[in-house]
């Protein structure tokens, strides 16, 4: 439950702060957004939450649960929700845009790292996705040592994600 809080809270924040304009020209952090799925052209750099609707709802998708297959392919637990037009979204989102392995996932934190200023709001949202997902394999592993690698990575992730919400304080020299 303080996970899914933390995420509603994160989403949320994002949301409201997503009309803060950066004056950073970014790198592509997750190139694999911008390539057409499945003939779909609305589907080129898919976002999930647009509107305070849409936090609430993916809020939803992640709070009814999830499942993780043996390939790393998520899908929702919940039959209704997944019948929902933004589901098809999420499944773009979580399958083909947020990395999956450890090693691709500590990449992005290290890439993160090196991020001056904020995120942008897709990028804020598929961080939070690449959390959520590192979350639940860290919980389905038995391996002591494997466990302590998605960890690692969680932790890069948080960092960044905290110094991303934490922004406006720190480049004012607050801390």
């Amino acid at each position: 439950m303080l996970i899914q809080s933390c995420l509603l809270l994160l989403l949320l924040y994002n949301y409201v702060d997503a009309n803060f304009t950066s004056k950073w020209h970014r790198a592509v952090i997750f190139p694999s957004a911008h390539r057409v799925r499945r003939s779909t052209p609305e589907l080129l750099d898919p976002v999930l939450q647009m509107s305070l609707p849409e936090v609430e709802l993916l809020y939803e998708f992640l709070s009814t649960g999830v499942h993780i297959d043996q390939g790393g392919h998520l899908t929702l637990r919940d039959p209704e929700l997944s019948s929902l037009r933004k589901a098809s979204t999420f499944d773009v989102v979580c399958n083909d845009v947020i990395p999956k392995s450890i090693s691709e996932i500590l990449r992005l934190g290290d890439k993160l790292s090196h991020v001056p200023g904020p995120l942008r709001r897709e990028d804020f949202e598929r961080t939070v996705l690449t959390m959520a997902y590192g979350a639940l394999k860290t919980s389905q592993s038995d391996d002591s040592n494997q466990q302590k690698f998605w960890m690692q990575s969680l932790t890069k992730l948080f960092i960044a994600l905290r110094r991303d919400l934490m922004f406006p304080y720190n480049e004012g020299g607050h801390h």
